[in-house]
């Protein structure tokens, strides 16, 4: 099961690419000015590889002004040229793939494999989808709907937005941040995570190189609770997009509200597995170990709670065990590394008490541990089988983010239904069936943005991802998160050319 590999030599050199510092403003890297440091550690070493002055509300103010300098120039310019800036922009990123892929991979975890495959391809797409994009955003038709008057509506930049990304998919999520933004005509402020800044600041670099405006992209890598709230509250930011945990984003959106800012919102997930009894039993099992293992379960998509109708039960819980026992851990720079790292000691201990706690009241059936060796040295834990576990348990109930799956029986479709809507999530769910007609019931009645049939996990650029409930409100990717970066204006005129005095007198009188 172990595969600890051998490390490169040529993994990223952080420390010397970023010495100029970690915030990047009008188009160049500074060093934050809050006083106090912050490392980046490689989480399947331990070993710290990036030290950098943080970000402090300063820093936030500098890039706030950038972007709002930036504005008018860049919501100037015609779809066509924005367009043309983002397919230089979609070209340099491709031309720095395996660059983009080695830094992910330090600094994240992720297997190489992955980051290759996965996590820059696309965000090339996306660069892509949005360059075309750029060239397509409309209002409604114009008309008379009124006399003499005709009406149409204007799809109008909003302004500054100012964002913030979570450390479970930093290259990917500052994309999905900047791109829709940018390409409707607003310029940007985007605060990563502490843990994962490298990959953000290269897009911003990559941003500048293929000609986009200094000030259009600004990175500010600061403490949530410092740079990211100065971020949110500033009065010079008129829309705030947050990914995140749900109580952290209800801290955001309560911040937002006392300046009535546009606020956008993707927030956790407990996504349902629900494994019906005439499904494909062997896929159901490998979509299953894929979902819930996906960036080492650190996906607010992931599979994490199965619920499979009886008659498969004991079969899918024996079967999903034997293959989570064949996934190799191990270095995420060797080939053969099928799962890395969780992105620090804090959070594998997390998702390790989460599991101590389930073994008085359900079944570990593989996994549950971290591993010794080479590995322990590293923020590695165990792929995890729990069955057996109550509903309304902790580990059923609450987001883990760590490799972990539970399963649970069900005996009828209204069961399994009921049972995959019963948290406060609705993010991402899946339905396994062979019968076109139950999976549509399914598709129809489970509360999630986004609901799989026979698979788990994939997502294209041209479709939405976004959720219901506490998962949060607002659309990545799609001309729906286009749309969601501007604001609409209604444009009236008179086409009679004279004054309209019959309004006049309906108010007013004769005067």
């Amino acid at each position: 099961m172990q595969n600890p590999g051998t490390p490169t030599p040529d993994r990223f050199p952080a420390q010397d690419r970023f010495a100029d510092g970690a915030q990047f403003i009008a188009g160049r890297l500074t060093k934050g000015t809050s006083g106090r440091t912050h490392a980046v550690v490689d989480p399947a070493t331990g070993e710290e590889v990036y030290t950098y002055e943080l970000a402090g509300t300063d820093d936030v103010d500098a890039a706030v002004a950038a972007a709002r300098e930036a504005f008018p120039g860049w919501a100037g310019l015609t779809p066509g040229e924005r367009s043309d800036a983002l397919h230089r922009f979609a070209a340099v990123l491709a031309d720095r793939a395996e660059d983009f892929a080695r830094a992910e991979s330090l600094q994240c975890g992720k297997p190489l494999k992955l980051t290759r495959e996965f996590d820059v391809p696309g965000t090339i797409d996306n660069t892509a989808f949005f360059a075309g994009a750029a060239r397509h955003l409309q209002g409604q038709s114009a008309g008379e709907y009124s006399g003499d008057h005709t009406s149409y509506v204007r799809r109008e930049p909003i302004g500054v937005v100012g964002s913030i990304a979570p450390w479970n998919y930093p290259l990917q999520m500052a994309a999905w941040k900047i791109l829709p933004a940018i390409a409707a005509g607003n310029t940007i402020v985007l605060k990563p995570a502490e843990l994962t800044p490298l990959t953000s600041l290269m897009f911003a670099q990559a941003a500048t190189d293929a000609g986009i405006p200094d000030g259009v992209v600004n990175i500010v890598t600061g403490t949530g609770r410092e740079a990211g709230e100065h971020l949110v509250g500033h009065p010079d930011v008129a829309m705030t997009s947050f990914t995140g945990s749900t109580a952290v984003g209800k801290r955001v959106a309560e911040i937002a509200t006392a300046t009535v800012k546009r606020l956008h919102l993707e927030l956790g997930g407990k996504a349902p597995f629900v494994v019906f009894d005439d499904a494909d039993l062997e896929a159901a099992v490998h979509g299953a170990v894929a979902g819930a293992l996906i960036n080492t379960g650190q996906d607010c998509t992931a599979a994490t709670r199965a619920y499979v109708q009886r008659p498969l039960y004991e079969a899918f819980v024996e079967r999903t065990a034997a293959l989570m026992e064949t996934v190799r851990l191990g270095d995420p720079f060797a080939p053969g590394t099928d799962l890395g790292p969780l992105i620090s000691h804090v959070q594998r201990d997390r998702v390790a008490g989460f599991v101590e706690r389930a073994r008085s009241y359900a079944r570990v059936v593989t996994g549950g541990e971290v591993p010794d060796g080479e590995l322990a040295k590293g923020a590695y834990y165990r792929p995890t089988l729990v069955a057996d576990a109550a509903q309304d348990s902790e580990i059923v109930q609450s987001e883990l983010f760590g490799p972990v799956l539970v399963v649970l029986p069900f005996e009828n479709d209204d069961e399994g239904i009921a049972l995959a809507n019963d948290t406060p999530y609705g993010l991402a769910a899946s339905a396994w069936s062979r019968d076109v007609y139950r999976a549509n019931r399914a598709t129809r009645e489970i509360k999630a943005g986004c609901v799989w049939v026979n698979d788990h996990i994939p997502i294209i650029s041209e479709m939405p991802h976004g959720g219901y409930q506490a998962s949060g409100f607002g659309k990545d990717m799609s001309a729906y998160s286009f749309e969601e970066y501007t604001q609409i204006k209604h444009v009236m005129f008179d086409n009679t050319a004279v004054a309209r005095k019959d309004w006049h007198r309906t108010i007013f009188g004769d005067r």
